[in-house]
């Protein structure tokens, strides 16, 4: 099997098994694309007795402990469950909503940047991670882990706000 045949069958497979160990669904995309460009360099050294997918997802389950690491994320390997507070509803869901929304722009004022611009041309702007990353002279990857930071402290800080008002 050629590897353009690899890669067609096994890469939806790497996805989602990436998916499973992060909620961050451009990280996840990232990590199988590195996964796959790891798996392309060293594909001699894959001598067939093991199932290539549990080859393939070694390697992308080490991509992203590695990524971890170099980011000095804590390391865990337990899936990320979504929350059942409405808290975590989407950011963008939460614009509609104009208390929200200016609750969100306030957050947002007082962040610094890059990530105040970054959110800012993701969710106002609606320019994709490859276009804000070119504006910075950076990675899609770097814009898509500087906007999650941004969405996470602006979550924060509206759920300090929330938690203030119930007191």
């Amino acid at each position: 099997m050629d590897f353009d045949e690899i890669y067609r069958r096994y890469f939806k497979e790497v996805y989602y098994y990436v998916r499973s160990l992060c909620a961050d669904e451009g990280l996840c995309e990232e990590i199988a694309q590195e996964t796959f460009f790891k798996a392309l360099k060293k594909i001699d050294s894959f001598d067939g007795r093991k199932d290539i997918r549990a080859w393939l997802f070694t390697i992308a389950k080490n991509s992203y402990l590695s990524y971890l690491r170099k980011n000095h994320r804590d390391v865990s390997l337990e899936p990320d469950l979504p929350l059942e507070d409405d808290r975590q509803t989407p950011i963008e869901d939460r614009l509609t909503d104009s208390e929200s929304a200016y609750r969100i722009h306030e957050s947002l004022h007082g962040l610094r940047e890059p990530y105040k611009e970054v959110f800012s041309l993701r969710v106002f702007g609606e320019l994709d991670f490859e276009r804000i990353g070119k504006l910075f002279g950076k990675s899609a990857g770097w814009t898509r882990v500087t906007y999650y930071r941004a969405k996470m402290m602006i979550l924060k800080e509206l759920e300090e706000h929330d938690g203030q008002n119930q007191l």
